[in-house]
C-alpha cells in the first residue's frame, strides 16, 4: 500500500523492498503537500509509484504483479539465505544442472558486438530458481541470486546487451549495495566481466561517479565472502578494478583466451599514444589498425596479465563451471 512521510524511511532502511504497480507507493511528501508547496499537480503513481522507484530512484528492488506474487518473491529471496548471519548456507544436495550450448560459441566474432550475458551464466550456474534483483535499474549490470554446485551465490555480471555493459554511477551504486548484502550473509560472489570502462562525461561526473565507484570498490574489499571472478571478453581501466579484481580481494581470478585486460582499449590507447604518428600518416586507418593489433598482442593479451599476476590463469570457456565450483569448495571447505 501507500507509505508516506517519515514512514517511507522504513522500507529504505531494509535490505530489499518489493512493490506492486498500482498498489505500492512511497514518498516523503504526498501529492497534496507537493501541490501546496510548489504548485505542481502530480498523481501518486507518478510521484512515487513502483515504476519510479524501481527504474529511477532504486528504492524498490523487486516488482511483483500482485501481492501474492510479492510474497512468493520474498520466499524465493529467503531460500538463498542462511537462517541467520553466520549460519551455514542452504546448499542443495542434488543441484539441477542444465546443458546449454558450448560457451565457446556465445561470444560474437567482433569484440564490440553485443551479446546476452545470461547465455554465459546459463552455461556456468546451476539450473533451477534464480532471482535477479534491481533488474529495472542500471540494466548494464546484472545482480542476481543463483546457485553453483548447489551453493547459493550472488552473481555480478556485465550485460553487453544493454549499453555495451558499460559501468556508470548508477551501476556502481547497484553493485555496491548488492555486494555488501552478499557479504553480510556470507554468500559467495561470482563476477563475470566484460566491461569497456566507466562511462565518461560531465553527466557522470556530476552524478558523483567517483563516490559511487569508490563505494563499489569498498564493498568488494569489505565483503568477507569468497570472491571468484572471470573475464569473459574485455576488462578495461578502473572499471575492471572495480569488477571484483584481485586488487579488491578476489580469491580466484581467470580469463578466457580471447579476453583483453588493460588500462584502456586498444583503439583509445593507440589514439593517445600515437596521435602525432597517426596525424602524419599517409593511411591513418591502416596504421591505426596495425598499431592496435600490436597493442593487443603486447599489452591486452590475457597471458600477459597472467604472467603479471593480475589473474590466476587463462582457461577455456568450457572449463569455467568446473573451475569455479572447485574454487568454491576450497573457499567454503578449506579443510
Amino acid at each position: 500500500g501507500r507509505c508516506a512521510g517519515a514512514a517511507a524511511y522504513s522500507p529504505s532502511l531494509t535490505d530489499w523492498t518489493v512493490m506492486v504497480p498500482g498498489a505500492s507507493q512511497m514518498f516523503l511528501t504526498g501529492p497534496a503537500v507537493v501541490r501546496a508547496a510548489t504548485g505542481e499537480d502530480v498523481e501518486p503513481e507518478v510521484l512515487g509509484g513502483a515504476a519510479i522507484h524501481s527504474r529511477e530512484s532504486n528504492v524498490a528492488h523487486l516488482l511483483a504483479a500482485d501481492e501474492t506474487r510479492a510474497t512468493a518473491a520474498v520466499r524465493r529471496l529467503l531460500s538463498f539465505l542462511p537462517r541467520a548471519v553466520g549460519e551455514v548456507l542452504p546448499r542443495l544436495a542434488a543441484p539441477l544442472r542444465t546443458m546449454p550450448g558450448p560457451l565457446d560459441e556465445v561470444l560474437p566474432a567482433s569484440p564490440r558486438a553485443p551479446f546476452d550475458m545470461w547465455r554465459i551464466l546459463d552455461g556456468v550456474l546451476d539450473g533451477g530458481d534464480r532471482l535477479e534483483l534491481m533488474s529495472e535499474f542500471a540494466p548494464a549490470m546484472i545482480t542476481a541470486l543463483a546457485r553453483l554446485d548447489g551453493v547459493p551465490v550472488g552473481v555480478v555480471a556485465s550485460q553487453p546487451a544493454r549499453r555495451g555493459g558499460i559501468l556508470d554511477s548508477r551501476g556502481a551504486a547497484k553493485v555496491a549495495r548488492f555486494v555488501a548484502f552478499c557479504g553480510r550473509f556470507g554468500l559467495p560472489i561470482l563476477t563475470f566481466v566484460d566491461v569497456p570502462g566507466f562511462l565518461p562525461g560531465t553527466t557522470e561526473e556530476r552524478r558523483g561517479v567517483i563516490n559511487h565507484g569508490a563505494s563499489m570498490l569498498a564493498a568488494y574489499v569489505e565483503a568477507p565472502s569468497p570472491k571468484l571472478t572471470v573475464i569473459v571478453r574485455k576488462a578495461y581501466g578502473g572499471a575492471y578494478i572495480a569488477m571484483g579484481s584481485r586488487s579488491v580481494g578476489a580469491d580466484f581470478t581467470w580469463a578466457w583466451p580471447g579476453a583483453e585486460v588493460a588500462v584502456m582499449g586498444p583503439e583509445a590507447a593507440v589514439g593517445l599514444l600515437h596521435r602525432r604518428e597517426l596525424a602524419s600518416a599517409a593511411n591513418e586507418a591502416e596504421l591505426r589498425a596495425e598499431l592496435a593489433a600490436g597493442y593487443r598482442a603486447a599489452v591486452t593479451n590475457p597471458f600477459v596479465a597472467a604472467e603479471a599476476g593480475i589473474i590466476d590463469e587463462v582457461i577455456y570457456p568450457g572449463e569455467t563451471r568446473a573451475r569455479m565450483a572447485a574454487a568454491l569448495r576450497i573457499c567454503l571447505d578449506p579443510g
